[in-house]
């Protein structure tokens, strides 16, 4: 494996984020000083948080699985998760609500994910889903330590016997197709497949190695820090803290001052001139190549970005006792929502969407009788040409039409905190192509050939998050901290023996 060259023991990780605290406490623990530097008044970039009206919103991610990688991250500087998070598991995972009025919750316990399936669709079905499970234990087993929980410096390190397995598995076929063989029911086929969305791709392009995400949402657990998504980068940073990195937030870095191949020194905004050895980037690639670097490879401007998404956060008096805590609603359309959003770069004429109530598990969240509402309508990124500045107040309220016509009658009229993100709102941010969900997981994209992370005519500088390796997700976005600090420090993996088999 690569590693950066020269001295390293001040290092200078840009940005507070879930992968940039990943690999602060990383090189935190190996012995390193760490200065972090985040331009926002708190730590955890994309998984920020809004307080508004005694309401708390997370603006980022919702599901948090494989709460291992989090005690592992803390446990490079001898702290336990329990001392840091509340993590509640939720039961049902989720919910998933479908145009026909059925619906499905979803249990990672497999005996009782089996027995709903049996109630819905019959025995057979049920019999399918067994053989699934089967199948993405194997897979998750395939790919994790040695093509997502690793630093691969060319397409050759991916000759392993697992790299057999996975193909002898059919991990290289399409998605759709392979569930297809477990399973019979359009309903239950959704609730496995919708994931390939937020990797960019519709499941009957995607590959079915990608099936790896519904292993993490449907079999290993998901789970809900209690004080929202927001406490996890509060728990990291607070740890990091702890163990003597400098987290500096309201820093904005301007530029990043080079000298016969290094990163010597980054300059912030306010002109302040920060020294280092070695640099971790966390921004999304072209705003760190292209602002902070001044220039990046011809390959950047050739990637393939995600969807993006349409972002409603609602304070509101109306409350729905029965609803779960994450549900998904289908629509009737399924090939054409893929097709509308990802090839046409149209916005969904029959939508499917999420809804999370995070006051459901945790009343802290809203003011007493209040219940607060996190809503996300995928939508195409900016390359679909929309223009959200004249659409943007009439898409919302067909979003709440149509949650009203879906089960959540008198949605508009309950709210009374409301905070909207478009998919220029996400591009103002700083996210490439209006999308928080980075490069898409072609095949092109995916593993060694995905962007690197490791900064091509730089000798110290490494990135980290969503748009390098391994990809997309908060347990992929943790991963790549990790990955990120052993290209400066070389493989410090003893400091997971106890918190990450």
């Amino acid at each position: 494996m690569r590693t950066v060259s020269g001295p390293t023991d001040r290092v200078v990780v840009v940005g507070a984020g879930l992968a940039g605290l990943s690999a602060a406490l990383r090189l935190a623990g190996a012995g390193r000083e760490v200065v972090v530097l985040e331009r926002e008044d708190l730590p955890g970039g994309r998984a920020g948080r809004l307080d508004r009206d005694g309401y708390r919103f997370d603006t980022g991610p919702t599901v948090l699985t494989m709460p291992g990688l989090v005690a592992d991250a803390l446990d490079c500087v001898g702290e336990d998760l329990d001392d840091w998070l509340d993590l509640l598991p939720l039961t049902p995972a989720y919910r998933a609500r479908f145009a026909d009025g059925s619906s499905l919750d979803v249990h990672t316990d497999p005996d009782a994910m089996a027995g709903a399936i049996t109630e819905l669709c019959g025995p057979a079905e049920s019999d399918g889903y067994r053989r699934m499970v089967r199948w993405l234990h194997r897979l998750y087993r395939y790919e994790m330590r040695d093509f997502i929980d690793r630093n691969v410096d060319s397409p050759l390190g991916l000759l392993t016997p697992n790299l057999a397995r996975l193909v002898a598995a059919g991990g290289f076929g399409r998605l759709a197709p392979r569930v297809g063989r477990y399973l019979r029911d359009d309903r239950t086929r959704r609730v496995f497949t919708f994931q390939a969305m937020y990797a960019g791709r519709s499941p009957y392009d995607a590959l079915a190695l990608y099936a790896v995400i519904s292993y993490m949402d449907t079999v290993a657990g998901v789970y809900f820090p209690r004080g929202g998504m927001h406490a996890l980068p509060a728990a990291l940073a607070g740890a990091a803290t702890k163990h003597g990195v400098d987290i500096r937030y309201g820093t904005e870095v301007a530029r990043v001052e080079r000298a016969g191949g290094r990163a010597v020194a980054v300059h912030t905004a306010a002109g302040e001139r920060i020294a280092c050895d070695a640099l971790v980037l966390t921004p999304d690639l072209p705003t760190a190549w292209h602002t902070l670097l001044g220039g990046g490879p011809r390959r950047l401007s050739r990637l393939g970005y995600s969807p993006s998404c349409v972002l409603l956060l609602a304070g509101s008096t109306a409350t729905y006792p029965d609803r779960a805590h994450h549900e998904i609603t289908f629509g009737t359309a399924w090939r054409e929502t893929f097709r509308e959003v990802i090839s046409d770069g149209r916005t969904m004429s029959d939508p499917s969407f999420l809804v999370t109530t995070p006051s459901a598990s945790d009343p802290t969240l809203a003011p007493p009788d209040r219940s607060s509402y996190y809503v996300l309508f995928p939508s195409p990124n900016l390359t679909g040409r929309q223009d959200w500045s004249v659409r943007r107040d009439a898409y919302v309220e067909q979003m709440i039409g149509t949650l009203e016509s879906r089960g959540y009658p008198g949605f508009g009229a309950g709210i009374e905190v409301r905070d909207v993100t478009t998919p220029a709102d996400w591009a103002a941010r700083g996210m490439a192509a209006g999308t928080p969900f980075a490069a898409a997981h072609s095949f092109s994209q995916t593993g060694p050939f995905r962007p690197r992370n490791l900064a091509r005519g730089w000798d110290n500088v490494v990135f980290a998050g969503s748009g390098t390796v391994p990809g997309v997700g908060v347990p992929c976005v943790l991963i790549s901290g990790r990955l990120a600090a052993e290209r400066i420090t070389g493989p410090q993996r003893e400091y997971r023996s106890r918190a990450w088999p």
